[in-house]
């Protein structure tokens, strides 16, 4: 995402961590900010203090020398660190970023403050916003003006905003898909997976199972699907219950 989209959150718990690290600019204070992966934590922080230098805390010697060389510092995967010594932090601007959400209870003297920023499915008035975000993307990766858009209530945001952009572009894929292009990906499926013993029957569910479960759906009943699609009625009914198709 881009810095912007975050720092414009319409959510009144993002707004309040931008306000409280927006102050600590400019202060020498240390802040922590925890939460799930892919909320947007580095992307705020970017927002708010563009400059800073950043280091990792998968990589301890770096981050000791960075520690040691900068006054305001920007640590990811803070988790990483191991090492809380307040001597460290004395006199700095440090923001520190992590998936985790527990600590030592010494990590609490290092930092003035410490926010936790709610994930996604608690912040739900920022889906649609994102969202819209996603689907403009959409629409200029693929050249196209309109695109149907999906029920945004549906979408399992256990990934966070990457569960979001996922949806939003499947969905894109699923509904503009053509016949040629299902085929060139059932090609490329079965050339890479046939072998085996009795293939024929295995992969044949591929075909019938979302025909017959999208018939139902379309169709309400196997008397009309049936007819639709040219087969006994009982040979129907005989497919729906080998497909184990509720």
């Amino acid at each position: 995402m881009e810095n912007k989209r975050l720092f414009n959150s319409t959510s009144t718990k993002i707004q309040y961590i931008t306000k409280g690290l927006e102050l600590s600019k400019s202060l020498f204070v240390s802040s922590l900010i925890i939460g799930e992966a892919n909320i947007g934590k580095k992307s705020l922080v970017k927002s708010i203090f563009p400059d800073a230098k950043w280091v990792d805390g998968h990589n301890k010697t770096k981050l000791k020398q960075a520690l040691s060389e900068h006054d305001e510092l920007i640590i990811n995967n803070f988790e990483m660190y191991g090492d809380y010594n307040i001597n460290d932090f004395n006199g700095k601007r440090i923001i520190a970023i992590s998936n985790a959400s527990s600590f030592p209870s010494q990590v609490d003297s290092l930092f003035a403050f410490i926010y936790t920023m709610p994930s996604l499915k608690e912040r739900l008035e920022d889906v649609k916003y994102l969202g819209d975000i996603f689907a403009k993307e959409v629409k200029s990766i693929f050249n196209t003006k309109e695109i149907s858009m999906l029920n945004l209530a549906d979408i399992d945001l256990i990934d966070n905003t990457k569960s979001l952009k996922k949806a939003i572009f499947e969905h894109y894929i699923y509904n503009t898909i053509t016949p040629e292009q299902i085929e060139q990906m059932l090609y490329n499926y079965f050339k890479k997976e046939l072998g085996g013993n009795n293939d024929y029957a295995k992969y044949l569910t591929i075909f019938e199972n979302p025909l017959i479960k999208a018939g139902l759906a379309k169709f309400g009943s196997q008397l009309k699907l049936s007819s639709v699609l040219g087969i006994n009625r009982n040979t129907l009914r005989k497919k729906v219950y080998e497909l184990g198709i509720n």
